[in-house]
């Protein structure tokens, strides 16, 4: 498996760019993936940069309905004739807001009628390639990142705060397996959870933001008391997996985690590799 970082909010070499935005470029079995594709075409530039070939791609992973995750859709469909796109069935027809900073629209307008039998509509577990599953974090037991109170979504005729149920984790493998979290606004614990009582083999690596937003100003996210106990479980539940995380996570947040988890956490950025 090969795994390259197209998009994400930090790019630490020269010639590559960044945006508030995540897209992560993946190759397994023969079959080529894209989990997500950022706020815009970067993802692309970034791609071209790489000599990574985004009209060979067989099918688009979008973890859920938020603009820096789906918003560069439109410039891969320019670049890429077959790909299937797969995300939640919740995602059409909605609109999405942040009320973080200020009140904004974060969701992009797309008319997906023109995909046809292009997309895939995910309800439900759905298996792809015989060892990728996409499906819900169907287990809430642990509460949810703090940040995802400023964010809402659509409901027929009023604005109702985001329940996440558009939500999608893409797990790879079976003896060892990959996660991807998109945002983690479903609380990586519960995603977590969710993957094991999946079955299967043991969980190698996750990877992904996982929505833990540093507090600023008036705005008080997890505390650091709660973070830590957020390290501690992740090292003593998942004592064998390698989490690495951006975008989402914020840098105060990551080095407390680092400072419990060591080498078992890593902070990808754009251009970041990975191949096992």
């Amino acid at each position: 498996m090969r795994v390259v970082v197209l998009s994400d909010n930090r790019a630490l070499e020269a010639g590559f760019g960044a945006e508030h935005g995540l897209s992560v470029y993946l190759e397994t079995g023969g079959c080529k993936w894209l989990l997500d594709v950022g706020a815009s075409d970067l993802f692309a530039c970034n791609a071209k940069l790489m000599n990574i070939d985004l009209s060979d791609v067989d099918y688009v992973f979008i973890s859920h309905g938020h603009a820096d995750h789906i918003g560069g859709l439109p410039a891969f469909l320019e670049i890429n004739q077959k790909a299937k796109i797969v995300f939640s069935s919740q995602i059409i027809n909605r609109e999405y807001y942040s009320a973080r900073n200020s009140c904004r629209k974060i969701s992009v307008d797309f008319d997906f009628s023109t995909l046809k039998e292009r997309l895939i509509t995910v309800c439900e577990k759905t298996l792809f390639e015989e060892d990728i599953l996409v499906s819900r974090p169907e287990i809430r037991r642990y509460p949810l990142p703090k940040a995802n109170r400023m964010l809402f979504r659509s409901n027929i005729n009023e604005v109702i705060r985001d329940d996440f149920d558009h939500e999608l984790i893409i797990t790879i493998g079976t003896e060892k397996r990959f996660v991807f979290t998109g945002c983690g606004h479903s609380g990586l614990l519960n995603i977590l959870e969710s993957v094991k009582a999946e079955g299967g083999g043991q969980l190698s690596c996750v990877m992904g933001g996982f929505h833990l937003l540093d507090s600023q100003n008036d705005l008080i996210f997890e505390t650091e008391k709660e973070v830590e106990e957020l390290g501690q479980k992740l090292k003593s539940r998942f004592p064998s997996t390698l989490f690495i995380t951006g975008h989402c996570t914020g840098d105060y947040s990551f080095n407390q985690l680092k400072s419990i988890m060591g080498e078992q956490i890593k902070q990808f950025y754009v251009g970041y590799e990975l191949e096992f």
